[in-house]
């Protein structure tokens, strides 16, 4: 299985950290040549490897940790996305309902991605709560996940526990995904929630 963060600001680097604190291999990339940005890269780990964003985008599941507004963009790197699981981190803060048709932001970009699978997920958390081992007080760090896909969301909550954390199913995009979208100038009830699970 291979992995790409798309999208390396303070989100997109908080993800890359928590690769490399479970030892995982990891693509960054962004709409920017990678040598920009290879010395940050290395100073997180050497498990993150700087590429292009076609080159990025051939992984089986792909961060999109980008701007809401940037995620079409992403989207023209490939022609179809069949066989890939996009773990949608934007956040559409701001953006008129009106201009999503009145639906979760997360179904927008599913339908830019055609063919992939996509569940919504580490969006709730800002950067700095993000950045920080999920390891809290004997408890796991909890990451929220919503997916009209059950088996994506089964197998990113997997990849959840490899990275550490706590993963919690919502259910839909229009159902429990909702906690975790912002809606014009509010945010769903879970976002910014930082929650910690003791087994």
């Amino acid at each position: 299985m291979s992995y790409a963060i798309i999208g390396f600001g303070k989100i997109g680097q908080a993800l890359a950290k928590a690769f490399v604190r479970s030892g995982i291999e990891v693509s960054v990339a962004t709409t920017r040549d990678p040598e920009s940005f290879a010395s940050d890269a290395a100073a997180i780990g050497p498990e993150i490897i700087p590429k292009k964003l076609a080159d990025a985008v051939k992984a089986d599941i792909i961060f999109l940790a980008v701007r809401f507004e940037s995620h079409r963009d992403v989207a023209k790197a490939l022609p179809a996305w069949q066989g890939k699981t996009i773990v949608d981190v934007t956040n559409a803060y701001g953006v008129p309902p009106e201009e999503l048709g009145g639906q979760p932001s997360s179904r927008v970009v599913a339908h830019a991605f055609t063919g992939a699978r996509l569940v919504k997920g580490f969006n709730h958390l800002v950067a700095a709560v993000l950045d920080q081992d999920p390891a809290v007080h004997g408890g796991r760090r909890a990451v929220f996940l919503a997916s009209d896909d059950d088996s994506a969301a089964a197998e990113i909550g997997a990849l959840a526990e490899k990275l550490g954390f706590a993963p919690i199913k919502l259910g839909g995009l229009s159902e429990g995904g909702l906690l975790v979208q912002a809606r014009g100038n509010s945010w769903g009830r879970l976002i910014f929630k930082d929650l910690v699970q003791f087994d």
